[in-house]
């Protein structure tokens, strides 16, 4: 064989360059971390393959797809040096640089791209089993008991700013609101980048799981199930509902002060349209407050007209918690003294 092949933990300890060979619309989906999609074959040639290989059979599709591959091939080897070129420093124990080649099931293309590759010398690996068996192994990572500790605390008590002092002091943590790329809540899109696909939220996760010592705590913030279109994996949103919570405390001040902060930044257009997704919950008064307030960038009557709501979401949310440790923060600096009082609780 002119290729090889590799179990998947193996597959990811080396170094190199990372390739997904499979189509656009497939990458989008879901692909690991770090990978540079380099497609045989684009979405409509795909569709075309494999609208042949059930009509007509395997034979006449891989005959197609051949078709496709010559025409291309010289696009195709242009793209892999230029990806294999930026990673010119970095050679394994033998010299030998490591193109790492992965499509959907370890199949033909994978095999293809690396047997073009063996032509020039460059030693590809493939991934047996292919995104199918990163996928199992990204949905099992969820199975694992995991000693978490949620961080909960009403809106504007700086939840993130918590996680991420945690983070900086090099506790394990996970934003799951930075992998959403979303906050939770109907302003929480606002200057952020678009959503992933919840597959790849999902290999996101799993990736920074199998950084950690699970025996170790491992910080996250209390979310709902779903954050904007991202849905927390069932078996790790299970654990967080039963894991140790620390709910932090702080004044109405503190809190309006942190939305303030995080809200005013924004564009009015963008504030209103936010506003007017939420305002059957919110009544007309305080949608109409909320609406001119922003208007008049009267800040802490815009926080203020919406904080009562979130306020009783996050009650509803917390009822039947249990195993709740309570953390006052009223008028504190989220700085290292803060970890002491953390330590102390759990």
């Amino acid at each position: 064989m002119y290729f090889k092949r590799k179990e998947l933990e193996k597959f990811r300890s080396f170094k190199g360059p990372l390739i997904d060979v499979r189509s656009p619309s497939e990458y989008y989906k879901g692909h690991l971390p770090k990978s540079i999609n380099i497609p045989l074959f684009d979405n409509d040639e795909r569709s075309i393959i494999g609208t042949i290989y059930k009509k007509e059979g395997r034979e006449k599709a891989v005959i197609e797809g051949l078709k496709f591959f010559e025409k291309k091939m010289e696009l195709l080897l242009d793209n892999l040096f230029m990806s294999i070129e930026s990673y010119k420093t970095i050679i394994n124990k033998n010299n030998e640089f490591l193109v790492r080649i992965y499509c959907s099931r370890g199949g033909m293309r994978s095999q293809s791209i690396a047997w073009l590759l063996e032509k020039y010398k460059l030693n590809p690996i493939t991934l047996r089993g292919g995104y199918k068996i990163y996928r199992r192994w990204v949905l099992d990572s969820f199975s694992k008991k995991l000693n978490i500790v949620v961080i909960g605390g009403k809106t504007g008590t700086g939840k993130t700013r918590l996680l991420s002092l945690l983070d900086k002091y090099k506790y394990q943590t996970i934003d799951l609101e930075g992998f959403a790329c979303h906050r939770g809540s109907t302003f929480g899109g606002l200057g952020m980048k678009e959503q992933p696909s919840n597959e790849q939220f999902e290999n996101n996760i799993a990736e920074k799981l199998n950084s950690f010592k699970c025996s170790n705590n491992i910080f996250v913030e209390a979310e709902s199930a779903n954050i904007g279109k991202c849905k927390i994996p069932h078996e790790l949103f299970n654990q967080m509902k039963h894991s140790k919570r620390i709910e932090i405390l702080r004044s109405e001040s503190n809190r309006l002060d942190e939305l303030i902060d995080t809200y005013s930044v924004f564009k009015k257009e963008e504030l209103q349209e936010s506003v007017l997704r939420i305002k059957k919950r919110l009544g007309p008064q305080r949608t109409k407050i909320a609406l001119e307030s922003i208007n008049n960038e009267k800040w802490d009557l815009v926080c203020r007209s919406v904080l009562d709501y979130y306020d009783k979401c996050y009650e509803f949310e917390k009822v039947g918690k249990t195993n709740i440790k309570l953390l006052d923060l009223t008028d504190k600096k989220y700085d290292e003294r803060i970890l002491e009082l953390i330590n102390n609780l759990l």
